[in-house]
């Protein structure tokens, strides 16, 4: 055989399982949200995994092999991008955090990490932030790690490893004073033991770093700020060197006053926020996470009976900063904390975020290209554009008229593989 046949039957066969594997599909939906604008009579082609072209049909030139992929009744969007999420939580009226921490071990926590991703990605979202092992160490790493390699299901993941918090702040917390318990964060304080922690977590894998710049550690458990505005501006300039932000948890005045000076990218939660702070949080080009659904479950769990009782003083005040924060023209990316309530269930904080005010299409536009912005992913999601990632989702009926079509899934598709329905 001559050498020329040889070199040919070898390209053949190297290349063969590629040509099987590729495919060209029109999706042709009713209606297309592409991260910004609604579009009526848009098509979307996709080859291999990622988005070919998109807009009216009369305009795009076809390919003689393409698979058509009908629609009907449906709004399609890109794949939903969770802010705020904890992969190795679940819903505390299950098991109280302080006994998830001490008494789960880290094999149940990751087990259970791997049903929670499977649900939020067949519930639509195909990224996900997640900001805190709580107690699991580096697991998020290898969870992550696990999806990338089609090990398991799950959305594609941003992970903190383990949250920072200053010594004395966080728990679990109540024993006696000769009892040591794990917490369910890493300690850090001072100039070098800050940086050293903030590097070590990077080289773990960790994405970004989240820092608790205010906690529950006042008189009588009252909310008061941890770390010194000088201690988070050094953590922000540590992670920045390496091309990571920070995010931090804060719902005090003066803990998010502090962070956003600092040069956070995003506050998590915000409930103590003033006209004052939310102006400064604007002019600094700072997000707010405002995790609607996590104090709205905690309060249900509590004995809230919402819809039958009047406002609890907790849900009256997270209903006026979000109000605040919305008047002052702060840019909110959507999360909702899940794993405080159930995984699956992420859709309930874009559904609350219109129930306190926002736009629907303003919260369609939080949940895809806002969050692919603020999270440094916009070069390849949170839009339907051409070369961007196909990672998609179909509904029933139209989400700006309706928030709650969000739930009505039809398909969810991930780098141009339906992964829900299941094939």
């Amino acid at each position: 055989m001559k050498n020329s046949t040889i070199r040919t039957l070898f390209l053949y066969f190297v290349f063969l399982p590629h040509f099987l594997l590729a495919q060209t599909i029109l999706l042709q939906p009713d209606r297309v949200f592409d991260g910004d604008v609604m579009h009526n009579d848009w098509v979307v082609l996709i080859e291999d995994n990622v988005i070919a072209a998109a807009g009216p049909q009369a305009d795009l030139s076809l390919p003689p092999n393409v698979t058509i992929k009908n629609l009907p009744g449906q709004t399609l969007l890109p794949g939903l991008i969770e802010g705020h999420s904890h992969i190795l939580l679940h819903p505390y009226d299950e098991t109280g955090w302080n006994e998830q921490v001490l008494n789960e071990s880290e094999a149940e926590r990751v087990a259970r990490a791997v049903v929670h991703c499977e649900k939020s990605l067949q519930a639509g979202f195909t990224t996900m932030r997640d900001l805190g092992s709580e107690g699991a160490g580096y697991a998020d790493v290898g969870v992550k790690a696990a999806i990338e390699k089609g090990i398991i299901p799950g959305p594609r993941l941003l992970v903190a490893g383990k949250a920072i918090v200053a010594t004395g702040s966080y728990g679990p917390k109540g024993f006696a004073p000769h009892v040591k318990v794990p917490l369910g964060a890493e300690v850090a304080d001072g100039h070098d033991n800050l940086i050293k922690v903030v590097r070590d977590q990077i080289g773990h894998g960790a994405d970004l770093v989240k820092v608790y710049a205010d906690y529950r550690w006042g008189p009588y458990g009252k909310a008061q700020p941890t770390f010194s505005l000088e201690e988070l501006e050094l953590m922000v300039r540590t992670a920045s060197s390496s091309g990571r932000d920070v995010v931090a948890h804060a719902a005090t005045a003066e803990g998010m006053r502090r962070a956003t000076l600092a040069g956070v990218t995003t506050i998590e939660h915000g409930d103590g926020g003033t006209p004052e702070v939310f102006q400064l949080m604007k002019e600094k080009g700072v997000a707010l996470c405002p995790t609607l659904a996590a104090g709205d479950a905690i309060s249900q769990y509590r004995g809230w009976k919402k819809g039958a009782e009047g406002d609890p003083p907790r849900i009256v005040r997270k209903k006026e900063s979000f109000r605040q924060a919305l008047n002052a023209g702060v840019t909110i990316v959507a999360g909702g904390d899940v794993g405080v309530f159930s995984h699956g269930d992420n859709v309930r904080e874009l559904e609350m975020m219109v129930e306190y005010g926002m736009n629907p299409i303003d919260v369609l536009r939080s949940v895809t290209s806002i969050n692919a912005h603020y999270f440094k992913l916009a070069h390849d999601r949170g839009k339907i554009a051409p070369g961007l990632l196909a990672d998609l989702i179909a509904v029933e009926g139209n989400p700006t008229e309706d928030i709650r079509a969000l739930r009505a899934i039809k398909m969810v598709m991930k780098g141009g593989v339906t992964v829900q329905p299941k094939p």
